[in-house]
């Protein structure tokens, strides 16, 4: 049921009630009435015919049938006279007034007050006098009517005021509904004029200020997906080229281990016959050999300290257990008076090459910066697998970071280590320690399923 149609049924239902209250009032009023009107007639005529009965008692009936012939009509009282045998012998003639109309049966009821029958009694007959409300009746029911009219015609007419008005009203609200049908469908831009009515212009407004709203917030998630699509592509870009890089570096380290470090050994190996079979016959020959010799093994060494630099090879064939404590082991040979300890718990681990490798990157990364710009003299490097993720911390008792420092240009390590960590969507965290001097790296890596062609990574 539509709003107009509740609200005309409501006035409608009202203005009955009271129309019937009235009605009901005037009823009672009218009742009231037409006893008083009756009642009085009939005491009258009760009177005026008791006192002449009397004075006719002794001539009899035919004395008091000339009488009421005389008397004709009495408003409002029907007068009859009987023989002894019960036959009629006079009866009040039909009132003129208004003859032929009569009010309804149902109103003549209602109204009437209870007639009493008024009897005296002669030798030859009796005298019957009885109260009629009919005339009386009559004219409230016509006055009944014509207010009966009236109030059907002002209960119409104000239905039809209410119903124009409040269709009137109401129809703003027609529009709004259209315009939020509008907006479901996926219209963004319908905009609501000014609409009549305080209430109907208040709720156009919110409508078009919520649609302000959803369209900048709109707009701002089209620029999220933007700029986040965008990020992807970054992300999807960077870790191409990191794996790029990183098979680059693999291929030149190989090709330093493989092609030219047997090319140095080899020639180390001619110095050093060459100075044997010369050395006593030019002595000049066997010092220049001999300084060969040496310049090709300070080449293979300086050759193997860039190796691990370029790719750890251990990693790809022993995995990150391994080359973990290789690396703490090159630094220790490195770094005389640097404690390192390691606390490695990778049982349970189920690590891709690019984890692994981004965790040795990290722990290298981390060490590198502790003892070049931290001047730590411990350090303590912890790595364990858990069911969801891998966690690697790295703590230090160097000078620590100022505020934002490790962010601040020239610091391409870590930035390289978080574009590479987030890319892998883990989580990368550095910050000064809060009870000892020194620096906290903490990286955390989601546990995903090993690559094909990784190693199986574990304890050893």
């Amino acid at each position: 049921m539509s709003l107009r149609l509740k609200i005309n049924l409501v006035v409608g239902v009202l203005t009955l009630l009271f129309v019937l209250v009235i009605m009901g009032l005037q009823l009672g009023s009218m009742k009231a009435s037409v006893h008083e009107e009756v009642v009085a007639a009939n005491r009258v005529a009760t009177q005026l015919l008791q006192r002449t009965a009397w004075r006719y008692a002794g001539q009899g009936t035919p004395a008091m049938l000339n009488f009421l012939q005389g008397v004709g009509r009495v408003r409002s009282n029907d007068i009859t006279l009987l023989d002894l045998q019960g036959q009629v012998l006079y009866r009040s003639p039909p009132a003129t007034y208004k003859a032929g109309h009569d009010a309804p049966a149902w109103f003549l009821a209602l109204v009437s007050p209870p007639t009493p029958v008024l009897t005296v009694d002669y030798a030859d007959g009796r005298l019957e006098v009885r109260a009629n409300a009919s005339r009386a009746a009559l004219d409230e029911w016509e006055h009944f009517a014509t207010l009966a009219g009236a109030a059907l015609s002002m209960l119409l007419l104000v239905n039809a005021i209410v119903f124009w008005w409040v269709g009137r009203t109401v129809r703003p609200f027609a529009v709004i509904v259209a315009a939020l049908d509008e907006l479901k469908t996926g219209r963004f831009d319908v905009v609501l004029p000014a609409l009549p009515g305080r209430e109907a212009a208040a709720m156009g407004g919110a409508f078009n200020r919520m649609v302000d709203a959803l369209q900048q917030n709109l707009e701002t998630e089209r620029r999220a997906v933007r700029v986040e699509r965008e990020l992807s592509d970054s992300r999807e870009l960077t870790r191409w080229t990191q794996q790029h890089i990183e098979q680059e570096r693999r291929l030149i380290a190989r090709e330093l281990h493989d092609e030219l470090g047997q090319s140095v050994t080899a020639m180390r190996s001619m110095a050093l016959s060459i100075a044997q079979r010369v050395k006593a016959l030019d002595p000049e020959s066997e010092h220049a050999a001999q300084l060969i010799a040496e310049e090709s093994s300070r080449l293979y060494n300086a050759m193997h300290g860039m190796i691990p630099r370029l790719a750890p090879l251990v990693l790809d064939s022993l995995g990150l257990h391994d080359a973990l404590n290789d690396l703490a082991e090159r630094i220790r040979s490195s770094h005389n008076g640097v404690k390192l300890l390691l606390d490695i718990d990778l049982s349970h681990a189920a690590l891709s090459a690019e984890a692994a490798l981004t965790l040795y990157r990290a722990a290298q990364e981390g060490v590198t910066n502790a003892l070049r710009h931290g001047n730590a003299s411990e350090i303590e490097l912890r790595v364990h697998a858990h069911a969801t993720q891998t966690e690697l911390c790295l703590v230090d008792n160097g000078s620590g970071l100022a505020e934002g420092a490790q962010w601040r240009p020239g610091h391409h390590g870590l930035r390289w280590l978080r574009e590479r960590v987030e890319g892998m969507n883990g989580k990368l965290e550095i910050r000064s320690s809060t009870d000892t001097p020194g620096t906290v790296l903490t990286i955390a890596l989601p546990v995903t399923p090993p690559d094909a062609h990784a190693p199986a990574e574990g304890s050893s």
